[in-house]
């Protein structure tokens, strides 16, 4: 007898098996959630809401622009880009997440969307205090900076700069390429700079610069993300007591009887895996996923599971 999957069992295998932007939209959900949940309580009670985000939430999640009231709270510089306040921002946000993050997948891996998501959210927020420093005559900053669109911000870009012929259907309806919605998503950031809609256009700038960056010499060491993840990897090994090499060259499997290849050898055997990938997802951008042969698609499966 089959037994029927509970909300409970859903979200947890959704939270298990959906890829590291189902795991980022979950823990943005909730931090909301614990944010709006503990304010009830509060609004019940003698406490304003707009005092309880002031006084309580904002040290937590709230990026202060301004140089010395960033140093009393720098976590936040990590902080707000999990957190949001109001449920329209939240809302849109997620789905961009959900779709850029899906699409990211397809190209990359779960673990160079997480740095990619936390690279950008700092370069966001690290040019939000610069331009309120630099700046701080235009008038039009806001003292706090809360939420993920910066982060998100840089993980579309790198996908629009990563591969820049790939349509996507606006509105369901009309094939664009996607470095054309990019570009105008930057023009419209960069002509809102003076003005004051309560939005962090410098966060979104500062998000789609390390979506640009973090596609250059995408396989070399010194690539950003590629240096965030080695420095996230020896952190982790650092508190969990499993140290590791400080280079560990990861090696195709050799057949019995043959001796090692060399650099060049492995170089280009990858480079020739690049370039098949590269390929088939050219393919699929012209003519969709139902347009590979079964040997595309085995090919395709078996290099993200790696």
């Amino acid at each position: 007898m089959q037994t029927q999957r509970t909300f409970i069992d859903d979200l947890k295998h959704q939270y298990k098996h959906g890829g590291m932007a189902m795991r980022l939209i979950f823990i943005n959900v909730a931090i909301f959630l614990i944010i709006r949940i503990i304010g009830v309580f509060f609004d019940l009670g003698e406490m304003l809401p707009e005092t309880y985000l002031n006084k309580y939430v904002n040290p937590v999640f709230g990026l202060h622009t301004t140089p010395e009231s960033f140093i009393t709270n720098p976590w936040a510089l990590f902080t707000n880009m999990f957190a949001h306040y109001d449920f329209l921002h939240l809302l849109f946000n997620m789905i961009f997440l959900y779709f850029a993050g899906r699409m990211f997948e397809q190209m990359f891996d779960n673990k160079r969307l997480l740095y990619t998501y936390l690279l950008g959210g700092l370069f966001g927020g690290v040019l939000e205090i610069l331009a309120h420093t630099i700046l701080p005559k235009m008038g039009i900053f806001n003292n706090v900076v809360i939420g993920a669109s910066g982060s998100i911000t840089a993980i579309f870009v790198a996908i629009a700069f990563y591969r820049p012929n790939l349509k996507v259907n606006l509105f369901g309806i009309f094939p664009v390429r996607i470095i054309i919605l990019a570009g105008l998503y930057i023009l419209k950031d960069l002509l809102s700079l003076g003005k004051d809609d309560h939005i962090a256009h410098f966060a979104h700038l500062g998000g789609a610069i390390l979506g640009m960056i973090s596609i250059q010499s995408l396989h070399s060491s010194g690539n950003i993300v590629n240096r965030a993840q080695q420095f996230g990897d020896w952190l982790v090994s650092l508190f969990s007591g499993k140290r590791k090499p400080k280079m560990k060259v990861k090696r195709e499997k050799q057949q019995a009887g043959k001796r090692p290849m060399t650099d060049e050898e492995y170089n280009a055997v990858k480079k020739k895996k690049q370039d098949q990938i590269d390929r088939i997802l050219d393919k699929i951008s012209k003519s969709g996923y139902e347009s590979l042969t079964k040997k595309e698609k085995d090919f395709l499966f078996n290099q993200s599971k790696k």
